[in-house]
């Protein structure tokens, strides 16, 4: 079974003060146009969509500079609610691991959480690859920075604004490749699911 995790771009949610994309038919059909055709204008971190290293990074990678094998591979599905604390993260990574290890090395978080700095501290020491989650953005929305340095510091990418609720917890085939995007600090992308993999 193939999962869409991705919001519809034209009406996805926006991080607080980003504009939101903007959809404008350039040619159509149906006023006699020889074709559709349309223009659209957008932040890189709208809706579902990823962050490089770059994005708080100095030195760090641009998406086209991440080898795709990152945004593709086993992952594990695991549902939290609230604060994600070192506690919370160990248990996650324990979880996925029990399942498979190669799907240990990408966490999607579903549910209504937040990544505290504690948290990103452990997944950091862990070194995964990718960490996806619900929200915009990852840590407090009003102060994210810290979360953000401590993951893309440690090259951890991340996956944001996905969709999960209609996926059961469990390990699965994520493909979440962004736009190449040279030199970009993040890209949208279609992000799936398939699954759940075998155990």
């Amino acid at each position: 079974m193939i999962y869409d995790i991705t919001q519809p771009l034209f009406e996805c949610a926006v991080f607080p003060g980003d504009e939101p994309p903007v959809r404008n038919i350039v040619m159509s059909i149906e006023k006699g146009d020889i074709c559709n055709l349309t223009t659209l204008s957008m932040c890189a971190h709208n809706g579902t969509h990823v962050d490089a290293p770059y994005h708080f990074i100095r030195d760090g990678k641009a998406v086209d500079e991440v080898p795709l094998e990152t945004w593709i591979g086993p992952a594990y599905v695991t549902e939290h609610e609230g604060n994600v604390t070192a506690a919370d993260a160990e248990t996650m990574l324990k979880k996925a691991a029990a399942v498979s290890a190669a799907a240990a090395k990408r966490i999607l978080i579903k549910g209504n959480a937040t990544m505290t700095e504690a948290g990103a501290r452990v997944f950091a020491g862990a070194g995964i690859d990718l960490i996806g989650n619900e929200s915009q953005t990852f840590g407090p929305a009003e102060a994210p920075a810290a979360v953000h340095r401590i993951l893309l510091g440690a090259g951890i990418v991340l996956l944001e604004g996905i969709r999960l609720g209609h996926v059961p917890e469990g390990a699965y085939l994520l493909n979440c490749a962004p736009l190449n995007l040279t030199g970009a600090d993040g890209a949208p992308c279609r992000a799936t699911l398939t699954g759940p993999a075998a155990k």
